[in-house]
């Protein structure tokens, strides 16, 4: 990568379950910036180093993802659970030396975030959640424009491995029809991050991890956030709110008002002129936001 992540480093964590992939600099409070899908941390490339300057920032590929430990699929998906990976990522951040931290998260890293706020709330000082709705949301809102929109929820959730093993015979073209809402509509990805996110789903472990976290999503996550929501549980530090103007979720949810009704903190937010990928399409206004937020 020629230019990402100026001063940087870029290391292997021996995590409790696997080895992690991260990079991290910076100075001041910790700052943990996680990645959505199908991305690794490189989709902060233009955001982590401007926030490193006030923040001890830490980009690290999620279980499954990039170059991070993938578990192999199993019949309840529990090794993808977002209440295992939100602990994993608690793991990464004290072996760091860092005991409480911010978070900002973007699509499936958001979904790891929301539980980390609920399950590790002294840990989580303030939560940035980038382009989602909690999950169990979507799945009992869905109707046709969900199902249609977000078709690959459902697609990757079906049993192993007939996602993958579709996926995995053209990937490359998979991976730009999934990331695109017209053809080269994804050309704001910068060529050393679409070379990462290829070298990893190239790789058919991680396309099996990924399937896994969805189909995660629709079983042992839904019931962990039934079993949170019927209980009360919810997120107790300040929340921020972005969306893309051109992407989904502002055109069929009202986010702040969802999001009010899991948080018993302040809530805020605004739309973010971009599509989907808010930190690759409008990296200076995240910034602006996030900068903002912690502040």
């Amino acid at each position: 990568m020629t230019f990402f992540f100026n001063n940087f480093d870029l290391k292997n964590i021996d995590a409790k379950r696997g080895p992690v992939r991260l990079r991290t600099y910076g100075k001041g409070p910790a700052l943990l910036l996680l990645h959505g899908n199908p991305q690794t941390h490189a989709m902060w490339h233009l955001v982590a180093p401007k926030l490193s300057e006030s923040y001890t920032v830490v980009c690290p590929d999620l279980c499954g993802y990039g170059q991070s430990f993938k578990p192999a699929a199993s019949n309840d998906h529990a090794a993808y659970a977002k209440k295992q990976m939100a602990a994993d990522m608690v793991d990464v951040m004290e072996r760091l030396g860092h005991k409480n931290f911010y978070v900002a998260a973007h699509d499936r890293g958001a979904r790891v975030a929301h539980r980390l706020a609920l399950d590790f709330s002294d840990q989580v000082k303030k939560l940035a959640l980038l382009d989602i709705i909690p999950t169990i949301e979507h799945f009992e809102r869905t109707d046709m424009d969900f199902a249609m929109g977000y078709y690959h929820w459902f697609w990757f959730a079906q049993p192993h491995p007939l996602p993958e093993s579709i996926i995995n015979k053209a990937t490359e073209d998979w991976f730009h029809a999934h990331t695109s809402r017209e053809p080269k509509d994804n050309d704001f990805f910068h060529p050393d991050a679409l070379y990462d996110y290829l070298r990893a789903a190239k790789n058919p472990e991680m396309i099996t991890g990924m399937c896994e976290d969805y189909r995660a999503a629709a079983t042992i996550d839904m019931a962990h956030d039934r079993a949170s929501r019927d209980s009360g549980d919810k997120i107790n530090c300040p929340l921020l709110i972005l969306w893309g103007s051109k992407g989904k979720i502002g055109q069929w949810y009202d986010p702040i008002n969802i999001w009010s009704q899991y948080s018993q903190s302040s809530v805020q937010g605004s739309t973010v002129n971009s599509g989907h990928y808010l930190a690759e399409e409008a990296p200076s206004e995240v910034i602006t936001q996030l900068e903002a937020f912690f502040a």
